[in-house]
């Protein structure tokens, strides 16, 4: 599908900045009205809405709310956002799920907005109105993305919040849910208000506030441009395909999926060379995009490899689709809000490709929040153990990993950890963890620890990996923004990189690739030139074989109009460079006062 037209963006923009508005205030209320903030229930409550704001304030807790014991009590800041947000989610995937025909009802059958509203007083239990009940058959759809068990579920707006959030959302037009990267557009629009709040306050960024601030939807052209000229040279390479000598895209008939920003050398050959220290099939090729986002990179390989797989092991759509999501992608968040609307994304391309069985149970989805941060106390995170040593030590171990989680997110480093744990004991320690939860299921708190703890171990297998290819857009924030959580963990961990998280991130990128496998990043062009980066450029010059380099200037980014933060296209691979090594380069960029080059032709020249 093509991208969202630019009238469709804004119209976007102004209805997901207006809903978060409403969410928010209509969470808080909700919060207010069962006492969750308070120290003690109401006279008037029943013994369900007592139960209701004992498992609210456990919810809380687990995200970062703090309970005063003083008087009993506790904050509600990050549980009215959490709610805010869950909320008008669930009714904006049910609206992408209805536009595309896989809104289902739980006898299997795809169900539009206006039969959700006819069923709505007849479901069991029965529903506010339509959209009530398409969120509440999303949610039963997507069990990964929305817990069936979380307590936010039960939580209903006042009647007066949800017809005004129904009502922004009947605004938007249809297109809206058919463009690919419209879920990409939304996440940006949500954080907006709050990273123009963080930027204007001139406080420093820790986790809390970094998603806000460094979360940048990356333009469709950019991952399209670093896909087709990493695995799409590689699969024309291992098909001996030749392009046109110093054109772009494929020759017609000679690939199952156009590639119209792969660039070919004079002689033929991909640009960015053949990448032999690749695998040599697809079943074995793995991509990880460490920062997600909301799962664009992700998305836009899922829609590469699957013809390509189709085409090389002679499979269906379906096997395809689902091979793909098995074994070839795999994505790492900070944020668990743009964790799920990757996830999400992720599952919607999978239903929506052509003759892949539209609607159904996918494979788990190798997609994880590394910025889980550890809920409780270390001692409750030794009783989920039960006696059990491994699990007791395995506890130890992630809790003092992930105590940071929420700061450092994808930085964090498993390997460096010494025992089995983090080696090839990920499944037992998750089977240890299920039958912990069936113990401890009544006790809230403690189901809080272990759902948290489950999180970690996935995250902290994914973190353990290698892969084949890293591609990203990486976060930018400077070293005199940076909160001393992350400031005095780059200088620790990341010492060549430290002035930016950017270039922090570049050289995280390559711990993640095995030898051989490659970065394709999109990253600020300051680093290339600037003195203080110096020891940066000559280590990956001496120590990584550079493919290609594109320099796109201050007019890459639709986000920020006209000038935006100067911007590269990088692909380097993880291997010394031989003495007759080459890459391709690309200048796009205009120096102040010259005539400025729009993003659309910009992408054109690509």
């Amino acid at each position: 599908m093509p991208a969202l037209a630019p009238e469709l963006r804004r119209q976007l923009e102004n209805v997901v900045k207006a809903a978060r508005g409403v969410a928010e205030a209509a969470a808080t209320s909700a919060l207010e009205r069962r006492a969750v903030a308070a120290p003690l229930p109401f006279d008037h409550f029943t013994d369900a809405d007592k139960e209701l704001r004992k498992r609210l304030r456990a919810r809380g807790r687990q995200i970062g709310d703090v309970r005063h014991p003083a008087n009993a009590t506790q904050t509600i800041d990050r549980l009215s956002q959490e709610l805010a947000y869950e909320y008008w989610h669930r009714m904006l995937f049910a609206r992408f799920l209805a536009e595309n025909g896989l809104l289902m009802h739980p006898d299997g059958v795809a169900v539009s907005l206006d039969e959700c509203e006819q069923l709505a007083t007849e479901a069991e239990p029965p529903a506010a109105n339509g959209y009530v009940l398409a969120a509440r058959y999303a949610g039963t759809m997507l069990p990964e993305i929305f817990r069936t068990d979380d307590v936010l579920l039960e939580v209903e707006f006042a009647p007066e919040h949800r017809l005004e959030l129904e009502k922004l959302l009947r605004g938007l037009p249809r297109q809206t849910f058919l463009a690919d990267d419209a879920l990409g557009w939304v996440y940006q629009f949500w954080q907006a208000e709050e990273k123009k709040r963080v930027n204007e306050s001139g406080d420093k960024i820790d986790g809390r506030s970094l998603p806000a601030v460094t979360q940048l939807f990356t333009e469709h052209y950019m991952v399209q441009f670093l896909l087709h000229n990493t695995v799409g040279a590689w699969w024309c390479a291992r098909q001996g395909i030749s392009g046109p000598p110093g054109g772009a895209g494929v020759p017609d008939g000679k690939a199952p999926v156009e590639m119209e920003y792969l660039r070919w050398r004079d002689d033929g050959s991909p640009a960015a060379g053949t990448f032999p220290g690749w695998p040599k099939t697809l079943a074995e090729f793995t991509l990880l995009d460490p920062c997600c986002g909301s799962g664009h990179f992700l998305g836009a390989a899922f829609n590469l490899l699957v013809p390509l797989r189709m085409h090389d092991e002679g499979v269906s759509a379906e096997v395809a689709c689902d091979a793909v999501l098995r074994e070839n992608l795999f994505g790492l968040e900070l944020d668990p809000r743009c964790t799920q609307i990757a996830a999400f994304a992720l599952a919607l391309a999978a239903w929506k490709y052509p003759n892949a069985g539209g609607y159904r149970v996918l494979p788990p989805l190798n997609i994880a929040c590394s910025g889980q941060g550890v809920a409780g106390k270390r001692d409750e995170w030794r009783a989920l153990a039960n006696g059990d040593q491994l699990l007791r030590n395995g506890m130890d171990r992630l809790y003092d990993l992930f105590e940071k989680a929420p700061h450092l997110g994808s930085l964090i480093d498993p390997r460096r950890q010494d025992g089995d744990l983090f080696h090839s004991r990920y499944d037992e320690l998750q089977e240890l963890l299920e039958k912990a939860l069936r113990k401890y299921a009544g006790d809230d708190d403690m189901a809080a620890v272990g759902v948290a703890a489950q999180g970690i171990v996935r995250a902290a297998e994914l973190l353990s990996k290698t892969y084949t290819l890293v591609a990203t857009n990486v976060p930018y924030l400077g070293r005199g923004k940076q909160a001393d959580v992350i400031k005095h963990h780059l200088e620790a961990e990341f010492a060549l990189g430290k002035a930016d998280l950017a270039t922090a991130f570049v050289q995280l990128c390559f711990e993640f690739v095995r030898t051989g496998g490659t970065t394709a990043l999109v990253t600020p062009q300051n680093w290339l030139f600037q003195n203080s980066y110096r020891k940066l450029r000559e280590e990956l010059l001496q120590r990584r074989e550079w493919s290609g380099l594109v320099s796109l200037g201050e007019e890459a980014w639709w986000s920020f109009g006209i000038r935006g933060p100067r911007t590269v296209l990088l692909v380097m691979t993880a291997s010394l460079p031989r003495q007759d090594n080459t890459f391709f380069g690309i200048d796009l960029s205009t120096n102040r006062g010259e005539t400025i080059i729009p993003l659309e032709e910009k992408d054109d020249r690509l």
